[in-house]
């Protein structure tokens, strides 16, 4: 490794970009800083200094994780990252060799680096008006705190890792070049608030983290420099889309007013306007749920953008049978559910390869198989049907956010649950901010038997808070898990807070009435039984416990103490 210590400040130039060591930075063809985590961009570095030789896989993480412990997935998910920034989609650029490990075979040229940008020592950088390039420093996960995020990483390892084997982006017909660019203004702060600069500020650092996060995308970041070695050319000169906002400040909120801008028709693509309370004691927690709210409508919008010519527009007698469906899909009745799933066959009949119809089908079996309206038998066959619907839609649509959710939730119903980590993180790296997908990654961490991970991802949801519609699933995840671990009084403010929210179904009420029983409140648990049975009055031992098919002992055993305290309480056996 001798090469690669003694280049020091000098610039890697290679297949038309530039690695800039000094400013710890890698530039694209067109100038403009490319996002990387430190640890990509200390391995790029590595490779660049070594073109032209095989590094060995212990070789690699030895030099970027020197006396540290760590997975071939941290190896991978950095290669894979590496990949994504310089467009290597045919792997040709960073090349497998069988059995020996990596090689870069771009050819690598090396000059002197620019002059230094002089940052105030031991400062933070944060986004401000200036040249678009980009500052590292360590990565959050998903927005947390390094102490915080310790079981949030614990969690999600083995998604990432399973990631890397996600497929790349195709290049989009709507752009001349892939991957698409993304300039991200700084928030301008609007709010006449002594806090202002400092949320605005923080707000564009996290949407900034969190689009660096979506696969196959490019984030030009501003940075903050000196007035006079800014140039005169706007980070967004480059880019396929600018990314801009303004936060003002209400009586009782903080508010942002966001929206993505297609750089080459002026054409607003999506607004996106979020508040939070500015009572709330967290000022973290008021910036992430700010950021996420923001980040998950634009991410949406950027994925239906890029993936408008995979699939067609969904009009007519499908469109109205697909709202129709998704109506009657929270609707407890076999009825309504029978006469949503007779609405669709038909519809998907006269237009089978229509990808929104696959989904809502499948997603409205899904219903039924979780409720329960399947005989056994109909249950094995209506799962083999919305699985085969899922793979048809992934095979013409493999990076479409509504497909990938639909997979991320049909493995997890489905007791998939290593899997499921694999399919939610996918969906994942086209929207980091959805909460929904975090539950179900939940959910599989719970049902395998991980129950601190488990507790960690609901709880980041809880962060995100996006989207609003489903956050009381999460907070009955944080509830039942909290439950599992004998944290009774945790579980009772997390069941409470997703009641309040959704109060019409049944097994939330279940799981409030074990609460209150084991912490001594028997009439409380009485009433909570009493309400859930009236929710689901045909409820049994045997129609609300789930498939034990692939959980853990320790879920099993946990689940078991559930059940008998149910039984306690007045649930028929059978």
């Amino acid at each position: 490794m001798g090469q690669f210590r003694g280049t020091g400040g000098w610039v890697f130039r290679f297949a038309g970009f530039e690695l800039d060591r000094e400013r710890a930075e890698l530039r694209g063809p067109d100038g403009e800083a490319i996002r990387l985590r430190p640890k990509a961009l200390e391995m790029l570095q590595l490779f660049a200094a070594n073109a032209g030789r095989v590094l060995s896989k212990e070789e690699l993480m030895e030099a970027v994780w020197p006396n540290v412990h760590v997975g071939e997935d941290s190896l991978f998910q950095c290669i894979r990252e590496i990949r994504t920034a310089l467009g290597d989609d045919r792997r040709q650029t960073i090349k497998l060799v069988s059995g020996r490990g990596y090689l870069f075979a771009a050819e690598v040229s090396i000059k002197p680096p620019a002059p230094a940008v002089v940052v105030q020592a031991g400062a933070e950088p944060i986004a401000s008006a200036g040249p678009a390039t980009e500052v590292t420093r360590p990565r959050r996960l998903f927005g947390l705190r390094r102490p915080v995020a310790a079981a949030a990483a614990a969690a999600l390892c083995v998604v990432f890792g399973f990631a890397v084997a996600a497929p790349t982006f195709r290049p989009d017909l709507m752009f001349g070049r892939s991957p698409p660019t993304i300039a991200v203004a700084p928030i301008v702060d609007a709010s006449n608030d002594a806090r202002g600069a400092g949320m605005a500020a923080a707000v564009t650092d996290r949407l900034t983290d969190g689009l660096a996060r979506v696969d196959n995308i490019r984030v030009v970041a501003p940075r903050p420099v000196a007035a006079a070695t800014a140039p005169a050319s706007t980070p967004s000169a480059q880019s396929d889309f600018v990314l801009n906002g303004e936060l003002e400040k209400g009586p009782q909120s903080w508010i942002l007013r966001a929206r993505m801008i297609e750089t080459a028709t002026g054409e607003v693509q999506s607004v996106a306007a979020v508040s939070v309370d500015a009572t709330e004691p967290d000022v973290q927690l008021q910036q992430s749920r700010l950021a996420a709210g923001a980040g998950h409508a634009l991410a949406r919008r950027l994925n239906a953008l890029l993936e408008s010519g995979a699939h067609p527009a969904t009009a007519g007698d499908a469109k109205v049978a697909i709202e129709q469906a998704t109506a009657s899909i929270n609707r407890t009745t076999r009825e309504r559910f029978a006469n949503a799933q007779t609405m669709l066959e038909k519809a998907l009949a006269a237009e089978p390869d229509n990808t929104e119809l696959q989904v809502a089908l499948a997603a409205l079996q899904l219903r039924g198989i979780q409720m329960a309206w399947y005989a056994p038998a109909e249950r094995s066959a209506a799962e083999r049907d919305a699985g085969s619907l899922l793979e048809r839609a992934r095979q013409s649509t493999p990076r479409y956010l509504p497909v990938l959710e639909a997979h991320c939730r049909f493995l997890a119903a489905t007791n998939q649950f290593v899997e499921s980590l694999v399919a939610c993180a996918k969906a994942l790296s086209f929207d980091p901010w959805n909460g929904l997908v975090l539950y179900h990654i939940g959910l599989a961490q719970l049902q395998l038997g991980r129950f601190d991970d488990a507790l960690a991802t609901f709880k980041q949801a809880d962060r995100f808070d996006t989207p609003e519609v489903s956050r009381w699933t999460w907070m009955l995840g944080a509830g039942w898990t909290a439950l599992l671990m004998d944290r009774n009084e945790e579980a009772l403010s997390w069941l409470q807070r997703s009641i309040a929210i959704t109060p019409a179904s049944g097994r939330p009420y279940m799981l409030l009435a074990v609460a209150y029983q084991r912490l001594g409140h028997p009439d409380e648990a009485r009433t909570a039984m009493a309400k859930a049975m009236a929710l689901r009055p045909d409820s049994t031992a045997l129609n609300i416990s789930l498939p034990t098919r692939n959980a853990s002992p320790a879920f099993l055993a946990a689940s078991e103490l559930n059940m008998r305290t149910l039984l306690e309480l007045g649930l028929p056996e059978r």
